[in-house]
């Protein structure tokens, strides 16, 4: 308890830390003092998070659901657009002083002296009398321990710097952010991986999994989003189909009809269904209970044989071992022949050690999203064994999806999602 609260303390001030740099850039720097540009701007900096946090904690806190659709959209979107306004903003720093200097050496060549011209053919006296020479207005005196007041050209300058380095880093944030959220909202496209397995038999050559997983949903990403995934599934005409997880962010009442288009997918061998962490937040039970019902076949810690010559199998997610129903594969793999090919579905891939343990040739996963936002792969690598692709961990062969959804912001960057068909290969072909 002592550390979650620590960390809450530390979370809670970089937050503080990152919009109070975000304000004071975007908002104190680029407006004048007092006018309804700057009061605007501050409220914004002190409402979106507010918003965000609502996002955060809406769904755990039990609010209605209308509540959590109202501030899905501004408070996920506003943390997406956090991330890359700093990022933008750091960049800007170096940049800020290099335009500084260059402004100063343009205006110093630009400045002519003071005093009327006087023609090149006339003689130019070195000394102007003093009777002819322009009263110099008295200079105010500054109170004691003031500093000394800036020269108007040096705080004009310093504005006009400050607004081309914050306009141009809104603009790439909301650029970023913005191309990110099409991504998501057009929906996953089809990528193909080919996956050699020994135990493969001839006959199963080129038999095809669609592997789709984070579909994600919820508030933001609903039926028209699950009938998009449906579509681009079934146009591949695969021969099976697994779903790996993370299906949803809500709870069957809410989110029931949304999932009701995955009782259109169509492969030769069926659907299969294994749960995500995030079905745990969500009721597991009722949506095990409720896939089945829309035609897909859930494996809890169970296997089945395929026609074309593998076992498939399936466990729960990690996080089900809060309620009692975590992975095992003593169940889903103990008795098994082990002459026989078999594909584990699992939603994590940090159980790809137990799978190698239990003689799996091909595990197939989801939960990182490829890290979804750059640079965000970064920290999933530290957390997962292959954040995205295909990976070998002894005789076991591991492919993780970067999903077909998003958590969070409905957006992504440099994690495009897929949905991938793997292609079995047998080398007796």
């Amino acid at each position: 308890m002592v550390v979650f609260l620590l960390v809450l303390i530390v979370v809670l001030a970089l937050l503080v830390a990152v919009h109070r740099y975000v304000w004071q850039r975007l908002v104190r720097d680029v407006t004048t003092r007092g006018g309804l540009p700057r009061r605007l701007g501050t409220a914004a900096v002190v409402a979106l998070p507010l918003l965000s946090v609502a996002a955060l904690v809406s769904s755990r806190a039990g609010a209605p659901f209308a509540f959590e659709q109202a501030v899905a959209w501004p408070g996920f979107l506003w943390l997406a657009l956090l991330l890359y306004l700093t990022l933008a903003l750091l960049v800007g720093e170096a940049v800020r002083p290099v335009l500084c200097a260059w402004l100063a050496r343009r205006d110093a060549r630009a400045t002519v002296p003071a005093g009327t011209p006087v023609p090149s053919s006339a003689p130019v006296p070195d000394v102007v009398p003093a009777a002819e020479a322009p009263a110099e207005a008295p200079a105010p005196e500054a109170l004691p321990g003031a500093p000394a007041p800036e020269a108007p050209s040096d705080v004009s300058r310093r504005l006009f710097v400050s607004r081309v380095v914050g306009g141009t880093a809104a603009a790439v944030a909301v650029g970023t952010v913005g191309y990110g959220t099409y991504g998501v909202l057009r929906g996953p496209r089809i990528k193909r991986v080919t996956v050699p397995l020994a135990k493969i038999p001839r006959a199963a050559h080129g038999y095809r999994i669609a592997v789709v997983s984070d579909i994600h949903l919820g508030p933001i990403l609903g039926r028209a989003h699950t009938q998009r995934i449906v579509d681009t599934i079934n146009s591949a005409q695969p021969d099976l189909i697994a779903v790996v997880g993370d299906l949803v962010d809500g709870t069957v009442q809410d989110l029931g009809s949304a999932a009701e288009p995955l009782a259109r997918l169509r492969a030769r061998h069926g659907s299969f269904f294994v749960t995500g962490n995030h079905e745990y937040f969500s009721g597991a039970d009722a949506w095990v209970d409720h896939v089945r019902e829309l035609g897909l076949h859930p494996l809890r810690n169970e296997r089945v044989e395929i026609a074309a010559g593998f076992d498939l199998a399936g466990v729960d997610d990690v996080a089900g071992e809060s309620e009692g129903r975590g992975p095992d594969f003593g169940r889903a793999l103990g008795d098994r022949d082990r002459a026989r090919a078999a594909v584990l579905l699992a939603h994590q891939p940090i159980v790809v050690h137990d799978a190698v343990r239990h003689g799996v040739d091909l595990q197939l996963s989801g939960h990182t999203h490829g890290g979804q936002l750059w640079p965000g792969n970064f920290i999933a690598e530290l957390a997962n064994p292959t954040v995205a692709g295909l990976e070998r961990y002894g005789d076991t062969q591991l492919y993780v999806s970067r999903g077909a959804g998003a958590w969070g912001p409905p957006v992504r960057v440099g994690a495009p999602s897929d949905i991938t068909i793997v292609e079995l290969a047998s080398k007796q072909a």
